[in-house]
């Protein structure tokens, strides 16, 4: 989001808050179906600008229909009436890209028109309960394969080139940018999160116009939060007024974010680490002081977003779930993984580290307890590193954390009656908690050395040297 979108879309919550109560869900779907095409930034292959936010609705009204209930039946007034708008609007954003990037009115017109009779085609053969639960495996493969291709620089190249290719584009150019599906991330993982409750029967019964406005929430369409269906309905059902405390707090929190994103994340961004800065450092010092930068300005660009995303929502009646809760000051890894992106690690959690603890209880032959907490750490810290990017340096990220995380549960499990006693001894105990903050904030920084650079040899000499191993 940029400044000008900022403002734009806090001045729209004034607006939609003069208008009759029966018109404001309506409003903010029509408001979070105009913004995916709007946030969605140029690309080198002009008509994937509006062929990727369509394509967002095309998958977020399969995933409503499938994760309609078992009793659900013929679509309601409102449902069409939704359904109907969507359309409108994926064809408003096909021919407004068209008309600006190519005289290609007639073949986008072709290619809305070819997924509208698809879907009309296809509802007869997921059109049960029995039939759209059985389909839901499929699709949840279909959003995996697109992430990981997206996700995965080779693959989206090759992907890249085949559609330049078919656009009668040059080749040698393409590349991963082709490709910048905004949003898709936190969209891909909603989707997974829907379509897993309904499977286990935890999902309610939401409406289209719910499901969308859910999914594409343009406040968090970009950088999240992750919200959860079930709490989202709740305040979107209840309409919160915007009284003169929840627009103090909506306003507080949007200049809060701005703060913290624009001027100084931005700032700090300068002379923080990456590959340029990285090689041109002289010494060790240098280093940790680039490093250290890139820690700051990471939390304060992804917090600032936090903040930016919440403090919108408040202004439309929406309290999106907290993201982070100072995660700098935290005196253990677990500690700081339940305060750093919160929803995200929520989410791994309840649908990786859950699922697969309770398959290594239930096996026959179950692994010793402390490989089943190896194992479980591994993979989620594993979805979580490849949610950023199918790449070696996200890998190695993933198991530097996972080991941590491992390591940590071993000595805590270990340590549980030296700290009870630390409560009658209040010196002693800060002095723990400080130097557990230190030890926890410098392995994290040393984590984000993999982050800040995407050359994995790089980024092992850059190691090296922090920790005085290197020249």
């Amino acid at each position: 989001m940029t400044l000008a979108h900022i403002l734009l879309f806090a001045l729209g919550a004034f607006v939609v808050r003069a208008l009759p109560a029966a018109w404001r869900a309506w409003a903010l779907l029509l408001g979070s179906l105009l913004a995916i095409y709007a946030l969605q930034p140029p690309l080198p292959l002009p008509f994937m600008s509006y062929a990727l936010p369509t394509l967002t609705l095309v998958l977020a009204v399969i995933g409503w229909w499938l994760t309609r209930p078992p009793e659900a039946g013929a679509l309601s007034r409102e449902d069409g009436i939704a359904l109907g708008l969507t359309f409108a609007v994926g064809m408003l954003g096909s021919l407004e890209g068209a008309l600006r990037s190519a005289p290609a009115v007639f073949e986008t017109l072709l290619a809305v028109l070819s997924v509208g009779t698809i879907l009309v085609i296809a509802q007869p053969l997921v059109s049960s309960a029995a039939q759209r639960a059985a389909a839901i495996p499929y699709f949840l493969a279909a959003i995996i394969a697109l992430f990981v291709i997206l996700k995965s620089e080779p693959l989206a190249s090759a992907l890249a080139a085949w559609l330049r290719a078919q656009a009668e584009r040059p080749i040698t150019l393409a590349g991963a940018l082709d490709l910048s599906w905004l949003g898709f991330s936190y969209v891909a993982f909603r989707l997974i999160h829907t379509l897993r409750d309904r499977q286990s029967g935890k999902l309610p019964s939401l409406s289209l116009r719910e499901y969308l406005t859910y999914l594409i929430f343009f406040p968090a369409y970009t950088a999240g939060p992750i919200d959860r269906a079930e709490r989202f309905v709740k305040d979107y059902r209840a309409q919160l007024p915007l009284d003169a405390r929840r627009a103090t707090e909506g306003l507080g929190r949007i200049g809060a974010g701005i703060f913290k994103k624009f001027v100084l994340a931005d700032t700090i961004a300068l002379f923080a680490l990456d590959p340029l800065a990285a090689a041109r450092a002289q010494t060790s010092l240098g280093l940790w002081l680039l490093t250290y930068a890139y820690a700051f300005r990471l939390y304060l660009d992804f917090s600032g977003y936090s903040d930016i995303a919440i403090g919108i929502g408040k202004l439309y009646g929406i309290d999106l779930p907290e993201n982070f809760a100072l995660p700098y000051l935290k005196s253990n890894l677990t500690a700081f993984w339940q305060s750093w992106h919160i929803t995200l690690s929520n989410w791994a959690r309840f649908y990786v580290f859950m699922p697969l603890s309770r398959y290594m209880v239930t096996r026959k032959h179950k692994p010793p307890t402390w490989l089943s907490a190896l194992i479980g750490q591994l993979g989620t810290m594993l979805t979580i590193g490849l949610w950023h990017g199918v790449a070696l340096n996200f890998v190695i990220w993933a198991v530097w954390h996972a080991v941590g995380l491992w390591l940590h549960k071993q000595y805590s499990d270990r340590t549980r009656d030296f700290y009870a006693g630390l409560k009658e001894k209040p010196r002693l105990r800060r002095l723990v908690y400080v130097a557990g903050v230190l030890i926890t904030f410098h392995y994290v920084a040393l984590g984000w050395v993999w982050f800040a650079l995407s050359d994995a040899g790089q980024a092992a000499q850059v190691m090296a040297r922090l920790l005085g191993a290197g020249g």
